[in-house]
């Protein structure tokens, strides 16, 4: 069975970016520590974790608003040939004309992981970029683990990670924890419980 891994940067505080997010400042405000684990001030366990999380994948997920963000700073195409899943309600204009490797998916959360299950071939689906897509995909019960690489850093403000799911519903098992001094990797199975 292919696994669904929801794979994400976060703030101590609990944010995904600081406020203000948009082109040219893809973090928000003040955001780029978030990823300083894997730009400044990676070492080389850090290299390592982000290395086996993007060898493992064979199809990646993200929210339509990570893409419309993030597309001048990936070049116009997404940041790597595995087969790229958006989740959206419409398809942007800049995109009618030309597919740029994304494939928009119009009809929910389960539609995106179907497809991307079928396309990854013997490896995993990887949610990323965004709070909404990997928010979605907990909440349909749809991921199996979740990978967070916690920042030492506070937002105060920003896109929080955890909200609009059912907590109740939803468990989690450490299976590892990695600390380095940019970030400290953390590592869960989720588990389900009955609504």
């Amino acid at each position: 069975m292919t696994k669904v891994i929801f794979d994400i940067s976060m703030s101590l505080d609990g944010y995904i970016a600081a406020p203000n997010d948009r082109p040219g400042e893809e973090l928000g405000d003040g955001g780029q520590p978030l990823h300083a684990w894997l730009f400044d001030e990676a070492t080389d366990t850090d290299r390592e974790v982000a290395e086996e999380t993007s060898n493992g994948a064979g199809a990646v997920i993200s929210g339509a608003r990570t893409v419309d963000i993030c597309l001048d700073v990936w070049g116009g195409k997404p940041p790597s040939e595995l087969p790229w899943f958006v989740l959206s309600h419409d398809k942007p204009e800049r995109f009618a004309k030309a597919n740029r490797g994304f494939n928009f998916v119009l009809d929910g959360v389960e539609s995106a992981v179907d497809q991307a299950k079928s396309a990854a071939g013997a490896g995993y689906v990887l949610v990323m970029g965004g709070a909404s897509a990997g928010q979605q995909c907990l909440q349909a019960g749809l991921a199996d683990e979740m990978q967070i690489h916690l920042a030492p850093v506070l937002f105060g403000n920003g896109i929080r990670l955890l909200e609009n799911i059912d907590a109740e519903r939803i468990g989690l098992e450490t299976t590892r924890v990695i600390e380095t001094p940019a970030a400290t990797h953390l590592q869960y199975r989720i588990v389900r419980h009955p609504s």
